[in-house]
């Protein structure tokens, strides 16, 4: 079975690569030291400062085995090529949320990179699904657990 395409901006692909080498160069290093120096205190059955970075070295390589994953199946979209005319991954869009005449502003990414406090929503958000392919103008409508929300796409530019 082929595994899912993760699909990225450059941004996010930068972001990843950085905090994979950062845990590589660094974290791993720093908990190495940690390690050695709780080995150096003698019994290791009840050195709890050896369990804590025993653990720490744990969910470092858990992270850097699961970001080799992710950028193993990267596919970069380029925002300088990204059709402005309809919405896609890598656009910055505005909408207008017609029941409560707010105005919002999204940027669309692949579900790995997604973040909804900081404006990035899924390609295959309930949100981002309806909005991929939209131009402006068109109204598009959100089946959700509150019911139907309806947006109007009021803008559509690159992210960069």
């Amino acid at each position: 079975m082929e595994e899912k395409k993760n699909i990225l901006t450059y941004e996010g692909l930068r972001r990843y690569e950085d905090e994979l080498h950062h845990l590589k160069v660094v974290r791993r290093q720093e908990v190495a030291q940690k390690i050695k120096e709780a080995r150096e205190q003698g019994d290791l059955s009840e050195n709890a400062e050896y369990d804590a970075a025993k653990d720490e070295q744990r969910d470092i390589e858990t992270r850097i085995e699961e970001l080799e994953k992710i950028l193993k199946n990267a596919e970069v979209v380029v925002e300088d090529e990204v059709d402005l005319d309809r919405i896609n991954i890598g656009c910055k869009v505005k909408i207008l949320d017609l029941e409560y005449d707010e105005e919002l502003d999204y940027k669309i990414v692949g579900s790995t990179e997604a973040n909804s406090l900081k404006g990035k929503i899924s390609n295959e958000s309930p949100v981002g699904k309806a909005l991929i392919g939209a131009k402006v103008g068109d109204v598009i409508e959100v089946e959700t657990h509150a019911g139907i929300l309806k947006y109007r796409v009021l803008e559509i530019e690159r992210s960069n």
